[in-house]
């Protein structure tokens, strides 16, 4: 059994292009906390800013996602290229949402309990385990790019001017998006709690944030929330979704 629950929240902005997914039920707005049984799937997706209609986009990727039957790494990333392959499709097709685009990244845990990551885009999947955050998925951007070949610090990648650049995702019609999947060691351990995020969270919220507030003695939404809140505290000008998730004998 496990417990699962999560946030999206538009922040200060007018409206929200971020949603999550948990189970089978797509939030686009409030919180929600659900204990299931595997098989089951979780992601975080985000509309990208600055295109039409991305609210759409993110709520059109999670409900095409949820409908996912086979959650093997070959055929999730199959499944999530024809995610894209609609996407840009739809926004081909309706001018008012022309080039509309989502980030995705997310989990799916089989029957026998194999957790398979799945990420396009800058949304990330964080690890907390006996006091130590491990960002296990990898930002496809310009920034992690540049840190990556040595021309700029992890420090200098919060702050990079290029920060919000990132290489195509869900819908783009121009080029095509990379879906990068990969098998967690020993799946979700007892103790583990694992997070997904947009970067309406990551952005301002550091990492040695995300663990000083993982570690509290605080039920897990109250910590979530915690960290919603320290997001828009920190000057947060964007939508901010989080999901984790937790193994427990409780039904």
């Amino acid at each position: 059994m496990y417990y699962c629950c999560g946030i999206t929240d538009k922040g200060i902005m007018p409206h929200n292009e971020d949603a999550l997914l948990i189970g089978q039920d797509v939030l686009t707005y409030g919180s929600l906390e659900k204990y299931m049984d595997s098989p089951f799937i979780l992601a975080v997706s985000d509309g990208v800013s600055g295109e039409n209609a991305g609210e759409l986009a993110s709520a059109m990727c999670l409900e095409t996602l949820r409908g996912a039957g086979d959650y093997r790494q070959n055929k999730l990333a199959d499944g999530i290229m024809n995610i894209h392959h609609k996407l840009a499709d739809f926004s081909r097709d309706n001018s008012e949402t022309n080039n509309m685009q989502a980030t995705l990244c997310g989990i799916a845990v089989g029957r026998d309990g194999s957790v398979t990551s799945f990420n396009v885009g800058d949304s990330r999947l964080y690890r907390f385990r006996t006091g130590e955050l491990k960002q296990l998925s990898r930002d496809q951007s310009l920034v992690q790019l540049l840190y990556e070949e040595g021309e700029i610090t992890h420090e200098e990648r919060r702050t990079h001017v290029h920060k919000n650049i990132i290489f195509p995702v869900l819908g783009n019609i121009k080029d095509f998006p990379k879906v990068d999947t990969f098998e967690l060691d020993g799946g979700l351990v007892y103790g583990d709690v694992l997070i997904l995020c947009t970067d309406g969270l990551s952005d301002y919220v550091s990492s040695a944030d995300i663990l000083e507030i993982m570690e509290l003695p605080k039920n897990l939404s109250i910590r979530l929330d915690m960290l919603v809140r320290k997001a828009v505290s920190n000057g947060g000008s964007d939508n901010i979704s989080i999901i984790a998730v937790v193994m427990t004998e409780e039904k």
